[in-house]
């Protein structure tokens, strides 16, 4: 059961809502468009605000649920895990899949908005900071790179601070494995910024579901 239930957390972090929507809806392969990141960001780049709303609340759902499921299945396991480990490594290889999603060669986006509602799930008030702090920064400096890096690297910090009751050491290994993965993700980004190429955000309407 539990290796199902890591199974199930992976595959379902591979399906790639932002190819999905993008071809379904608008005969679009954002893969082909804009960055060629099958995410949010770029979906909404390429398609809209519409098309990327719904793609990021998709993508984090896949998180949350991963972890919600962790939890609901944990009475039923057998396993020395408590159920927050458990809901931790459920959402971490739900993230992987969004990453390296077998549907998409093994390749994926950056798991930026899985994250995210990985995170919410498993510690909703880590992870209002978190959204808090990329909210902040992208209103400042007007970088979603920026403030998907920032939000990351401060997560390992803010689980601690805010949780230490709960703290353990497969909740330490997963904020920062998360962490480091988010920025080595944005490798090209940290380029485009020291250059001055990166981006900026911005909400306009292109298309229409």
């Amino acid at each position: 059961m539990i290796i199902l239930l890591f199974l199930g957390s992976y595959l379902l972090g591979s399906i790639p809502f932002a190819v999905v929507v993008g071809k379904l809806f608008f005969g679009v392969d954002v893969r082909k468009e804009g960055s060629g990141n099958p995410g949010a960001t770029n979906t909404m780049r390429v398609l809209g605000k519409t098309a990327g709303f719904i793609v990021l609340f998709l993508d984090m759902g896949k998180g949350a649920l991963a972890v919600l499921a962790a939890f609901l299945m944990y009475t039923h396991l057998a396993t020395e895990l408590t159920g927050k480990d458990l809901a931790a490594i459920c959402g971490g290889l739900a993230i992987l899949g969004h990453v390296f999603s077998p549907f998409l060669k093994f390749k994926g986006g950056k798991g930026v908005a899985t994250s995210i509602g990985t995170v919410l799930a498993l510690q909703p008030l880590p992870g209002l900071c978190m959204v808090g702090i990329f909210i902040l920064v992208v209103s400042i400096w007007g970088y979603v790179s920026l403030g998907s890096m920032v939000a990351a690297a401060l997560y390992p910090f803010l689980s601690f601070i805010l949780e230490r009751e709960n703290f353990s050491n497969t909740i330490l290994v997963f904020s920062i494995l998360l962490a480091l993965m988010i920025i080595i993700k944005h490798k090209d980004n940290i380029k485009r910024l020291l250059s001055g190429t990166e981006n900026k955000f911005t909400l306009k309407s292109k298309k229409t579901v």
